[in-house]
């Protein structure tokens, strides 16, 4: 395998969902989202987040998937991201993985973990992964 990284930027849209019946005196809140992502990671992806915000300013917490779908570094496929992070009055902690075997096309074999940044509203990664020998010297 090989370390490499990733990063660029990317535009996000949420909507908001209804809850499950379940859910729907949590405090929690349901969104899609709808990503396009720039730089070495060209791509779209879909997915879904619950989220949740305490009555304390600056905290609050969210878990979402999705699904991505472009090019790494003109690496054709798809992979699944996992999302849990929260942020404590203030100061953020996150953890965003690939979906163990959830690679496909070029990218099969992917693993490794994103960092989303925010600085004045624009979103930006920082993708640290690694690919299969093969996968990294098909193209």
């Amino acid at each position: 395998m090989s370390h490499s990284q990733a990063s660029g930027q990317f535009d996000v849209t949420l909507r908001p969902e209804p809850l499950s019946a379940v859910a729907e005196t949590s405090g929690m809140n349901r969104m899609s989202l709808d990503k396009s992502y720039h730089g070495d990671l060209a791509a779209v992806s879909k997915g879904e987040m619950l989220a949740f915000r305490s009555a304390i300013d600056g905290s609050a917490g969210y878990v979402a998937m999705e699904t991505v779908t472009g090019t790494l570094r003109g690496r054709a496929g798809a992979f699944v991201l996992q999302h849990s992070a929260t942020m404590i009055r203030g100061t953020p902690a996150q953890s965003i993985v690939v979906v163990p075997d959830s690679g496909t096309g070029d990218l099969s074999g992917l693993s490794g973990s994103l960092k989303i940044t925010i600085t004045e509203g624009q979103h930006a990664y920082t993708f640290e992964y690694m690919l299969p020998e093969s996968a990294e010297n098909a193209s």
